[in-house]
């Protein structure tokens, strides 16, 4: 079903953005200390905290706003708005209990920073990372209120199976 590929695309596609940018959104939180720091922190638990209906409301009053077309991209961006917050705190607890030493022993061997972090930081951040990838993917797939704030003429399966469950579930939904 078109609505099926449709979710499965868009989820794809928001693991991948909200994985790269809240991992390295982390990484600045965890590693570095700047003016807003914890203001940051904040602004990174409220979206967890908020109603989705809240969220999705403020998107699509900002999407018309900014006179956004509705449809995939204002999706897109919703899903990736929603699921960067999971990311960040799942990758940012991988990298509070992170041995810094394993890094600085690296650079003593002759490391340069980019070589480091290929090789001794990426791999003991991956299971955290992989962790909020598949965190991200589930809850973009699953996500139905923010989706229907946001979607315009644009069917994910959500949406599809609340439409159909107005007028009887056909046996595809089951499936």
């Amino acid at each position: 079903n078109e609505a099926l590929f449709t979710s499965l695309r868009l989820a794809a596609l928001a693991t991948v953005i909200s994985t790269v940018i809240g991992t390295l959104m982390a990484i600045a939180l965890v590693r570095h200390r700047f003016r807003g720091r914890r203001l940051t922190n904040l602004l990174i638990v409220i979206p967890m905290a908020t109603p989705e209906v809240v969220i999705g409301a403020s998107l699509l009053s900002m999407f018309i706003y900014y006179t956004f077309g509705l449809g995939f991209g204002t999706l897109l961006i919703a899903h990736v708005m929603f699921s960067i917050s999971f990311v960040v705190v799942v990758v940012r607890s991988r990298l509070i209990g992170f041995d810094r030493h394993l890094e600085e022993a690296a650079a003593d061997l002759g490391a340069t920073p980019l070589a480091t972090f290929r090789t001794v930081t990426l791999p003991l951040l991956a299971p955290g990372i992989l962790a909020a990838g598949l965190l991200a993917f589930s809850l973009s797939i699953d996500d139905f209120v923010i989706s229907n704030f946001n979607s315009g003429t644009t069917v994910t399966f959500p949406l599809y199976v609340y439409g159909v469950s107005l007028r009887g579930v056909p046996v595809q939904v089951n499936v």
